[in-house]
C-alpha cells in the first residue's frame, strides 16, 4: 500500500464511495454468486479501516474486482469525481469495467431496499443534471457548427 493510497482513502468522499462499492458487491455477490464461498474480503482499504467493523463479505471473483475498484476510486484524477459511466477518463481495464456495469447494474436498484434510498435518489438527480448539460454541449456546438457553414 502507497502513502498516497491511503491518504486518498482517508478523504470522506473517497471512504463513503468506497463503502458503496462495498456494498454493491455483496448485494451483486449474494444475488448471483449463491453457491460461492464468501470470506472476509482482504484489501488495503480493509487494512486502512474504510468498511468499519464490518468488511464485505464476497467470494473471490468480487473480491478482485472490489480490491480493484478501491484503487481506481483512490487514483482518480478527477476532482470531484464524476459517475464512472459520465467521465471522459477511463480508469477501468475493459474487463473490469464491464464487470463493474455489471454490479452497477444489479446491485444499483436493489440498493434502495438495503440503507441507499438516499444515495439512490442523489444519484438519479445527478445523472439528470448531467444529460441537460451533455444535452446543452451538444447544441451549442451543433449551433456553433450552423453558424459556421
Amino acid at each position: 500500500m502507497t502513502d498516497r493510497f491511503a491518504e486518498q482513502m482517508a478523504l470522506r468522499d473517497v471512504a463513503k464511495d468506497t463503502r458503496l462499492l462495498g456494498d454493491f458487491a455483496v448485494i451483486y455477490c449474494r444475488g448471483n454468486h449463491p453457491g460461492a464461498e464468501r470470506t472476509r474480503l482482504e484489501s488495503d482499504g480493509v487494512a486502512l479501516g474504510v468498511y468499519g467493523r464490518r468488511p464485505p463479505k464476497v467470494c473471490a471473483d468480487c473480491a478482485e474486482l472490489l480490491t480493484y475498484a478501491e484503487k481506481r476510486r483512490a487514483y482518480c484524477p478527477k476532482d470531484p469525481k464524476p459517475f464512472c459511466s459520465h467521465c471522459d477518463t477511463h480508469c477501468y481495464k475493459d474487463d473490469m469495467r464491464e464487470r463493474m456495469r455489471d454490479v452497477m447494474r444489479y446491485a444499483g436498484p436493489r440498493s434502495i431496499l438495503r440503507g441507499h434510498a438516499i444515495d439512490s435518489v442523489k444519484h438519479l438527480i445527478e445523472g439528470r443534471r448531467h444529460a441537460r448539460e451533455a444535452a446543452r454541449g451538444r447544441q451549442a456546438a451543433h449551433h456553433e457548427r450552423e453558424e459556421r457553414a
